[in-house]
């Protein structure tokens, strides 16, 4: 019979995403068995980064400064902002496009039966920041989802009457689809030839 600590580890396990009951006992086991100075590694890094791993002041991504890396990087073009759903997005339009605007990041996206309002995403951040730092294109990287596209018509319809211009990412990207699925050609392609939005 399991142990109530070995049941503890397991039901902690499940916190990670696409990790069901038996996974995480999968898991649970492996690190007991063969690997506990792997378990006690992870234990170690989870907690430091729990601790120490906070939002940029200005664009909400990760960081262990004030500032992440971009916002901090003054080669960056502070003209031309991107705005995504999740840091995980970031690291792909890194890789993928070539961009060298900065980004704000919204930690989720508009899903008022979940509870999520633009207070939740932080997006008054995002429109002072976009008013107060010389932003002359606003590049819209939701996702193509029911919650995506919601999100980015509130964003576009709130600087409507703002001179600048936005942009969202259309081409390659599939209908309800999220950046991680995207190829890296593809992603580079959509940030080439994105389109005025909404179109006129």
């Amino acid at each position: 019979m399991s142990s109530s600590l070995l049941n503890t580890l397991i039901e902690r396990l499940r916190v990670l995403p696409t990790v069901g009951p038996r996974s995480a006992r999968r898991m649970a086991l492996h690190l007991l068995q063969s690997d506990r100075a792997g378990g006690l590694k992870l234990s170690q890094a989870l907690s430091e980064a729990m601790e120490k791993i906070n939002n940029c002041q200005q664009c909400q991504n990760f960081t262990e400064q004030t500032l992440c890396t971009v916002c901090s990087d003054s080669s960056r073009d502070a003209s031309a902002l991107c705005v995504v759903e999740n840091p995980a997005d970031v690291d792909l339009i890194e890789l993928a496009s070539g961009y060298q605007g900065r980004y704000f990041v919204l930690m989720g996206r508009l899903s008022p039966l979940d509870g999520i309002g633009p207070d939740e995403l932080g997006v008054e951040q995002l429109f002072q920041l976009i008013r107060s730092s010389g932003v002359e294109e606003v590049i819209l990287a939701t996702s193509t989802s029911v919650e995506g596209d919601a999100t980015a018509y509130y964003i576009s319809d709130q600087l409507v009457n703002d001179d600048i211009k936005v942009t969202r990412l259309m081409n390659g990207i599939p209908a309800g689809g999220e950046l991680e699925a995207v190829a890296g050609s593809t992603l580079k392609q959509a940030f080439s030839l994105r389109q005025t939005f909404p179109a006129d």
